[in-house]
């Protein structure tokens, strides 16, 4: 199978967060953006495998503060480790304030998603091409993360 880069994968969702998304605060309910994250992590995990991924694990994520009713939501996600039927997706959320134009970072997460067959068994998923120093620290830090999820389902 032919390697495929990180920015391959690359995943933005956006949706303006309208009022039936509220939660009894009145602010967007945390299941909307759980929901929003693990299908942009599905949607990056598919685009580089190239068949259908499912979630395996969703791990760390972060709350930093309340998305409003009318912020628009960016979701922004990406592939960076593969291993031979998982795949480590990076994701982002972003609000963006349409009176004030002013954006910030409100959720971090990192989904664990699996390469599936017809027969909804693992299988091999292509290899990453990493292009930059960056790329290469991620995979690597989550390479760390995949071993340490290994040996904790191990033992």
């Amino acid at each position: 199978m032919e390697s495929r880069s990180v920015e391959f994968s690359r995943t933005e969702l956006a949706e303006l967060m309208l009022p039936h998304q509220a939660n009894v605060l009145g602010k967007v309910f945390g299941g909307t953006i759980l929901a929003m994250i693990d299908k942009a992590a599905a949607t990056a995990a598919i685009r580089h495998a190239g068949r259908v991924c499912v979630t395996a694990q969703v791990d760390r994520v972060t709350f930093e503060g309340p998305i409003e009713i009318g912020d628009v939501v960016r979701v922004l996600a990406e592939v960076s480790y593969v291993g031979r039927s998982s795949l480590e997706v990076e994701v982002r959320v972003l609000a963006l304030d349409p009176r004030t134009s002013a954006e910030r970072l409100t959720n971090t997460s990192l989904v664990t998603m699996v390469a599936i067959d017809e027969e909804g068994r693992p299988t091999p998923v292509r290899p990453l091409t990493l292009s930059t120093d960056e790329q290469r620290a991620r995979h690597e830090a989550a390479r760390l993360r995949m071993e340490e999820r290994k040996s904790r389902r191990q033992g």
